[in-house]
């Protein structure tokens, strides 16, 4: 959800906490670690980790992934939806605990280098880290090197099916960060989102005080491009998925999730419509 130096609440707390883990599909496991969902999906007789929550969630991940695949497992692969540190910040250090590569879309590596760049910047970043930067400028390469993954990173053609997981497809999603992808198993329907459609509406203070499960769209505040990021919302609803498994928020089945993705979507063109639309003449 945040940006790769700092993100957006949730943050990650001093005691970090985690969700015990839930079949939310065949092979497909969920846990909230930190405010961030991270997924354990089985493949055949391996797994895959799709995201990997905040830094210094190693420990808990491997715990998590032990528990579902027995002690000493190690994935297949590494995918993250989008490099924002919330999402990748343990993943160099899984990376290097079990030696993979971290896979992730070509237009996301200027973000996995951990570097802030003006034309991949959202509103906070904007408004916030490019100003700290300034004032810190000494301080810009650590801080830079300490949230890259570059090490590790690897570009995946989205085209080519997705590492590790063959029954699935990537969906490229770019608007909440250039590129952001979400991941679908067409079998039954199982859709991975990332940030680019959520259970919890970071965009409403009251939702969010509520704690109100909704589909919503990308958090507004650390989104690079609204625009992009509503037509890859509309994108993901014309997959009319079964599941629909969310960076924050909880994953959603019921019968209802379809048609509230079908209705943000036709919500967020809406809006994008009526602010194009010239002003009425008096």
């Amino acid at each position: 959800m945040g940006s790769s130096s700092a993100a957006a609440t949730p943050g990650p707390s001093a005691r970090p906490w985690r969700s015990p883990p839930a079949e939310i599909a065949p092979g497909v496991f969920h846990s909230a670690i930190s405010g961030v969902n991270v997924y354990f999906v089985r493949s055949g007789s391996s797994w895959v980790l799709i995201d990997t929550s905040w830094s210094n969630r190693g420990p808990l991940i491997k715990q998590t992934a032990e528990r579902l695949f027995g002690v000493g497992t190690r994935p297949a692969a590494i995918l993250l939806t989008h490099a924002h540190g919330d999402h990748s910040g343990s993943a160099l250090e899984l990376a290097r605990s079990w030696d993979l590569p971290v896979y992730v879309h070509p237009d996301e590596l200027p973000l996995a280098a951990g570097k802030y760049l003006p034309e991949y910047g959202d509103p906070i970043g904007r408004w916030l880290i490019e100003p700290l930067m300034r004032l810190m400028a000494r301080r810009r390469g650590r801080m830079e090197a300490k949230a890259s993954i570059t090490e590790a990173a690897q570009a995946f053609n989205p085209e080519a099916g997705v590492p590790g997981l063959p029954d699935w497809e990537c969906i490229p999603t770019p608007g909440h960060t250039p590129g952001h992808v979400a991941f679908f198993r067409p079998s039954d329907r199982v859709l991975i989102t990332g940030d680019a459609v959520l259970t919890l509406n970071f965009n409403s203070l009251w939702d969010l005080l509520r704690i109100k499960q909704r589909v919503s769209g990308s958090p507004w505040i650390s989104t690079w491009s609204w625009p992009t990021a509503r037509a890859s919302a509309a994108a993901l609803a014309r997959l009319e998925p079964q599941v629909l498994a969310p960076g924050h928020g909880t994953p959603m089945a019921d019968a209802a999730m379809a048609s509230e993705l079908r209705a943000l979507a036709e919500s967020l063109n809406a809006r994008a419509r009526q602010r194009e639309m010239p002003p009425a003449k008096e």
